[in-house]
């Protein structure tokens, strides 16, 4: 690949961790969500029955900046998939998006820190299909060191990421870590 085809992607690499340092401070996330029902092979609802989620999903796409687009505050009960990365059950890691954080009642991945290896977690498609993922990991970072290769970057694994806050208490109330669950496509 050229050096000029990579810088496209360099850049969006480097743009995507300044989306974490403003999903889960106050107002983050305020560029316009991409709404609509999902296609047929596009995700439209996830599951993780361990911990009692259950959450439609909103599409995301980049803000004006090129940053990633988390849910507005108001949709903090609701996940969203980022249509940057690729769909569940295709190669290459779907990332969906999460509050943490009691905005409006019980935010959509508030729990998720309890899920551990082996957690499924289902994604229904826009035609009913569902996929089942199994986490085979989990992993907290600073956010100053996310990984946003190992996130967002491509693989022929048919992967699964889930993103959200988590530090509760942080300094100035921007959450400074974050946590990543990572899950593989079982059936």
């Amino acid at each position: 690949m050229s050096r000029r085809a990579l810088l496209p992607m360099t850049a969006l690499l480097l743009a995507l961790p300044v989306f974490l340092l403003a999903a889960c401070a106050p107002g983050g996330g305020t560029g316009k969500v991409i709404g609509g029902p999902a296609r047929a092979e596009e995700p439209s609802r996830v599951s993780i029955p361990s911990i009692g989620v259950t959450s439609p999903l909103i599409r995301l796409g980049r803000n004006g900046d090129d940053t990633v687009q988390v849910p507005p505050p108001e949709k903090g009960t609701t996940a969203g998939w980022y249509t940057g990365s690729a769909k569940p059950g295709t190669p290459g890691a779907a990332v969906i998006i999460g509050h943490d954080g009691p905005r409006g009642g019980k935010a959509v991945f508030r729990d998720l820190h309890k899920v551990g290896k082996g957690t499924v977690i289902n994604v229904e498609r826009g035609d009913g299909k569902v996929l089942r993922f199994s986490v085979t990991d989990t992993e907290t970072v600073d956010r100053s060191a996310f990984p946003t290769r190992k996130v967002y970057g491509h693989t022929e694994e048919k992967a699964l990421r889930l993103v959200t806050c988590a530090d509760e208490a942080a300094p100035q109330g921007r959450p400074v870590e974050s946590l990543i669950v990572y899950a593989e496509l079982v059936a």
